[in-house]
């Protein structure tokens, strides 16, 4: 049997697979000397539109500098459903020599055009892995195991991909069984961490004779991770595997700081996502983004289990004759200058105030003025928090139906909740706490929109979080802007330069 290691493939997930150089040598010279056969180290793609770091490349002169310092075979992955017969040329052929094995990640539906991708990688020289996802769903795929016979003497490794971190040891005992029975190739086993089975699923796939079994360090991979390498190796080391655990230390050691600042692994989500079989792109999405909560996730997550959009339909929110809106943001500036915006939400009784999130929401309660609150992500929580349910008189507003994350809507706001007819504005974070509030201003027949509380960030240096948030209420504001002859001003301090800045003190 032998081992493979994918940590900075699979790991590259969290990473945008970019990884420190001086990780990657402590990672490369530490498997020099631990009982690993081969290590996957990155894609090779064609030019994407989005950003992919070094390893989902690995360019030519990366590839030369892991061979030599390397004294293990060298893995690189291609997306079949993204790479054409005509496009090794430029892929495979200048990393002859630097590679040995190539693994083509595959949809059992495109067997045969993996197939047909198979035999030119072949004949560049490389050994030919198949990593085939979704093993859960296979039986879904018509004809799909009776074809594994065309892989003897065209595939080194067939994969098996447990795409969704489902299966159970009983699933992989017959699953293997099936897969032997219609084929010679060799047989490996990729196993997800979501139900924690990725090393009794492994156990049982060496069990049955797999002739490769795939781990990370410390279980980094997509989603809930992997199977642990450290794992994986110890029990090994019980059954008489040579392995040196200081070099193993060494290793770990380097990717802590990784943990620590993605913090990958299992949770409910991934486990309920794992259980059904649910990708794990979209989840881990969901988990990473700043606004959805775990109950919200988990409601998503439970409505596509039972194949719903969403789980609730609230009325439309009507258009109304009024001329001017506050919106409330979640900026500190609230805070600082409450007495002057109380002052001029006095001066306006008729005013309608929109809380794009309902931090601030305890400062307004004993103001009369007609409140709105959006929900969206965490704030039917952040609400609950903030109105007292025996003191809430104002309306919630969702975002069109259906919702990504399903609906969650406090129970005594029940009865006052309704949900827009579409977002006119912007294609761009149509589920943003900012764009809800605005789209409510325009059904409410707005025409001077004011904002408190968008500060923004500064500083030289941003959080991802706060980039991230930064640069979505900049294409918000942007794309309100153009499309809409309403005044949008802030009168608030703001880092927003598409707010039209004014000081609320000068209409005190």
């Amino acid at each position: 049997m032998k081992i493979l290691d994918c940590t900075l493939r699979d790991g590259g997930y969290y990473t945008n697979w970019d990884f420190d150089s001086n990780i990657v040598d402590t990672y490369i010279k530490g498997m020099n000397n631990l009982p690993i056969d081969y290590l996957e180290v990155g894609y090779r793609n064609k030019p994407t539109e989005e950003y992919l770091g070094k390893f989902g490349y690995t360019p030519v002169s990366v590839l030369r500098h892991l061979r030599s310092i390397s004294t293990k075979k060298l893995v690189v992955m291609l997306n079949e459903k993204s790479t054409k017969v005509e496009d090794l040329e430029d892929l495979l052929v200048p990393i002859q020599g630097l590679a040995d094995m190539v693994r083509i990640a595959i949809d059992p539906k495109n067997f045969d055009r993996a197939l047909t991708l198979a035999k030119s990688v072949k004949e560049l020289g490389f050994e030919v892995g198949f990593n085939t996802m979704y093993m859960s769903k296979w039986n879904e795929y018509e004809g799909f195991i009776d074809k594994l016979g065309q892989l003897d003497d065209v595939v080194d490794l067939f994969c098996m991909v447990d795409s969704f971190g489902g299966v159970t040891p009983q699933d992989v005992k017959d699953i293997f069984q099936k897969v032997r029975e219609k084929t010679a190739c060799p047989i490996g086993f990729h196993g997800h961490n979501n139900l924690q089975l990725g090393l009794i699923n492994t156990l049982t796939a060496i069990e049955c004779g797999a002739d490769y079994v795939d781990a990370t360090i410390l279980g980094m991979g997509r989603g809930a991770g992997n199977l642990n390498m450290e794992l994986l190796l110890t029990y090994l080391n019980k059954e008489g595997i040579n392995l040196d655990f200081n070099v193993l230390g060494d290793v770990i050691t380097a990717f802590i700081p990784l943990y620590k600042e993605y913090h990958w692994g299992t949770n409910l989500p991934y486990m309920i996502s794992g259980a059904n079989s649910i990708p794990q792109k979209e989840v881990m999405e969901w988990v990473t983004n700043r606004t959805y909560s775990f109950n919200s996730i988990v409601r998503a997550l439970d409505n596509r289990k039972k194949h719903l959009e969403d789980n609730a339909h609230y009325p439309i929110l009507q258009i109304q004759p009024i001329s001017k809106v506050l919106l409330v943001g979640g900026g500190n500036s609230c805070i600082h200058h409450m007495e002057a915006i109380k002052e001029y939400i006095n001066k306006n009784p008729t005013m309608p105030i929109i809380f794009v999130t309902a931090r601030h929401a305890a400062l307004f309660a004993d103001n009369s003025n007609p409140k709105y609150y959006c929900l969206v992500g965490n704030e039917a929580k952040r609400m609950e928090a903030n109105v007292l349910a025996e003191h809430f008189e104002g309306t919630c507003i969702l975002p069109p139906y259906p919702r990504t994350m399903g609906t969650e809507v406090p129970n005594f706001a029940e009865k006052y909740t309704f949900e827009l007819k579409e977002i006119t504005f912007t294609k761009s974070y149509t589920d943003s706490c900012t764009t809800v509030a605005l789209q409510t201003a325009l059904c409410l027949g707005a025409t001077e929109v004011d904002v408190v509380g968008y500060d923004g960030y500064k500083g030289q240096v941003l959080s991802e979080k706060e980039m991230a948030l930064s640069n979505e209420n900049r294409t918000i504001f942007e794309d309100f802007k153009k499309g809409n002859i309403v005044i949008l001003r802030s009168l608030t301090p703001s880092m927003y330069k598409a707010l039209n800045i004014k000081s609320i003190y000068q209409f005190l």
